[in-house]
C-alpha cells in the first residue's frame, strides 16, 4: 500500500477527537486515527458506484437469474 507523509494543521478540537478516536479504537498514533476516520467517514462522500465493495455487488448480481424479455412493453403489459 502507497503511503503519504503530510504535514497537517489541525484546530484543537480536531486534536481532541483525534486523541480520543485512537484511544477508543486502541491505535498506535493520530495518522492511524485520522486514516479510521476518512475510511469510517468518507464512504459517505463518495457516489455509490465508487464505494468499496460496489464493484463486487455489480459482479456477484451479473451472475444471478435473468429472463430474456424480447418485447418489454408487451410483456409488462404496456402496450
Amino acid at each position: 500500500m502507497y503511503m503519504v507523509n503530510a504535514m497537517i494543521n489541525i484546530s484543537e478540537d480536531a486534536n481532541q477527537i483525534l486523541n480520543i478516536v485512537k484511544a477508543r479504537y486502541n491505535l498506535k498514533d493520530k495518522s492511524q486515527a485520522i486514516d479510521f476516520v476518512a475510511r469510517e467517514y468518507g464512504g459517505e462522500l463518495l457516489e455509490p458506484e465508487l464505494r468499496p465493495g460496489f464493484i463486487e455487488r455489480v459482479r456477484k448480481a451479473e451472475k444471478g437469474k435473468f429472463v430474456k424479455i424480447s418485447n418489454f412493453a408487451r410483456h409488462y403489459g404496456a402496450d
